[in-house]
């Protein structure tokens, strides 16, 4: 396969064929990789020195269902340390359909740009008319010059005005541009680039082509057999989707309330995944509560939530912006919840990074917990780009010393998702010691039955999820998945083997996955990100209902990437 090298300066984009020793990398072991071998940690992440990558995994682009995510990585304008952020939606599927593994942005232009990528070649082309549109204005426009076929990778007003909570948005099955690689602040690196959109202009989707079809064929049937007979991915997600997550977490006692001061939330049941399925399906319409994100996916986890009258509102509802922006800010009304996503989406903004965000205002006097209108305005000044929402579109971290708040829920200044650590220990391991800052998909320990409240083996479990979840990422493979995928390994190599003609092993597997991380470990270290360990309040503030504290000393943490 090749990769894209794409200059924003010159204004050229170089197809080039990958270099041999990238090969064996896809996803993010692939766009960490290159972004670790070509940018200087020291740079400044939204100066022309920094370098966008777009990977597609490495079973990306076949018929096996929920393989085929996006990885998109650079250094981080909000960390200041290396980040891979990757979505579903169908842009993995058109780079392999373009016979691209990478596309690699550097450079940096003036004006607002395109990269058209088709059957015929790939151009910059400039379009000023979409500088500071919404994400669905931009998708209009794009689909009026190209087509209705397009797909398309685009950032709101936030990424262009360099917001370091700005995502970038990928178009889903139905051409929405609603499925995000959220994290980081890789949203502003694409606006500082100068580049609006990234579209695949297609007439149709085309599976890529195995190495060995037949042998292939045999084993995505076994694959996909698994997941229609396991509950999770068989009845579980297609009806409640991520949304169910809320009520395990709220029950555990580490559900994000009021600003991480308490762990459930009396209002729970309101923004559940229960409760979320009941209103669609009551209100129908344009509304479902199981969709697929992306195409051939048969776990069908995503929906689109509708207002009242059945017309469609905002895709998808998950448990991360319900928790964020729900439960962490005191809101119990899904309207309220599902108007703030729609309004993160259009803007081009991490509802991750906007929920802790608006639990700082709330801090500083600007909101009261359960204002979910005011919260709804303040969201609005974000997209309007005024002085206060400037503030607080550079994220939690840096609103909260705007401020002058101490008392910040984030790591590596990126802000915590909705699993307390103090009663989720695992995942508190995770965002302690992950390159990638505060981030539950780096090796989340929720699904796992053991004791979230206690220390024991949770170095151990988050350490190995965290190599887990870097094979994941690199396969292009779903979260919701991989359970599925590692359960049977003999079964995943063999995909894997018959998709490249070439064979693989799991413990192969394991070892690109270590190598990868250490080399993210490394970026970090130079680039000045040397501390495993959570803000102090975690320590000192017992939380409701179990009054537990974050138990773990810096020292048990401090080499847990030694080799």
């Amino acid at each position: 396969m090749d990769f894209l090298l794409v200059n924003m300066t010159d204004k050229t984009a170089k197809r080039m064929m990958l270099p041999k020793k990238y090969e064996k990398l896809g996803g993010r072991s692939l766009s960490s990789t290159l972004v670790a071998d070509r940018v200087d940690p020291l740079i400044d992440a939204l100066g022309p020195l920094n370098t966008l990558v777009f990977a597609t995994g490495l079973l990306s682009g076949t018929i096996g269902s929920s393989l085929s995510r996006i990885s998109v990585g650079a250094k981080s304008p909000l960390t200041g340390g290396i980040k891979e952020a990757n979505a579903g939606g169908d842009t993995a599927f058109r780079l392999n359909q373009a016979g691209l593994r990478a596309i690699l942005v550097e450079g940096m232009a003036e004006d607002t740009y395109v990269l058209e990528i088709g059957l015929s070649g790939s151009k910059l082309v400039p379009m000023p008319e979409l500088k500071l549109l919404n994400v669905s204005d931009t998708m209009s426009a794009l689909r009026k010059k190209y087509g209705k076929h397009i797909s398309a990778a685009v950032i709101g007003s936030a990424g262009e005005r360099k917001m370091p909570a700005a995502g970038i948005a990928h178009t889903d099955t139905d051409g929405r541009a609603t499925r995000y690689s959220a994290r980081g602040g890789l949203g502003a690196v694409m606006g500082s680039k100068g580049l609006k959109a990234i579209v695949f202009i297609f007439d149709r989707l085309r599976f890529w082509e195995v190495s060995d079809q037949e042998t292939y064929k045999k084993a995505v049937k076994k694959y996909h057999n698994n997941l229609l007979s396991d509950p999770g991915t068989a009845e579980r997600r297609p009806k409640y989707g991520t949304a169910v997550t809320l009520e395990l977490v709220n029950e555990v006692g580490g559900l994000p309330t009021r600003n991480f001061r308490e762990g459930q939330f009396e209002k729970a049941e309101n923004i559940g995944g229960y409760r979320l399925y009941d209103i669609i399906v009551s209100r129908g319409g344009e509304g479902t509560p199981t969709h697929a994100c992306m195409p051939g996916c048969v776990v069908r986890c995503s929906n689109r939530y509708p207002k009242e009258d059945g017309s469609f509102l905002v895709s998808p509802i998950e448990y991360e912006t319900n928790a964020m922006v729900g439960s962490n800010l005191g809101i119990g009304d899904f309207d309220e919840i599902a108007e703030i996503t729609r309004l993160c989406n259009e803007y081009g903004l991490d509802t991750i990074e906007v929920g802790v965000t608006l639990g700082i205002t709330v801090e500083a006097g600007l909101l009261s917990f359960g204002d979910g209108k005011k919260a709804i305005d303040l969201v609005h000044e974000i997209g309007k780009g005024s002085e206060l929402g400037k503030v607080l579109g550079q994220g939690a971290y840096y609103t909260a010393k705007h401020y002058g708040i101490e008392r910040i829920p984030a790591v590596k200044k990126q802000a915590i998702p909705a699993y307390d650590p103090r009663a989720i220990k695992g995942n508190g391991v995770t965002y302690a010691t992950s390159p990638m800052g505060a981030d539950h998909t780096a090796g989340n320990t929720i699904g796992h039955n053991i004791d979230h409240l206690s220390k024991e083996g949770k170095i151990e479990l988050s350490k190995k999820l965290q190599v887990y979840n870097m094979i994941n990422d690199s396969l292009g493979a779903c979260a919701f998945v991989q359970g599925i995928l590692f359960k049977d390994k003999d079964l995943l190599t063999e995909m894997l083997s018959s998709y490249q003609g070439r064979e693989w092993s799991w413990e192969e597997l394991k070892e690109m996955a270590y190598r990868s991380l250490v080399k993210e470990v490394r970026f970090n270290d130079e680039a000045g990100l040397i501390e495993n360990d959570l803000p102090e309040f975690f320590s000192k503030e017992p939380l409701p209902p179990h009054n537990v504290v974050w138990d773990f000393d810096k020292e048990e943490l401090a080499d847990f990437w030694s080799e």
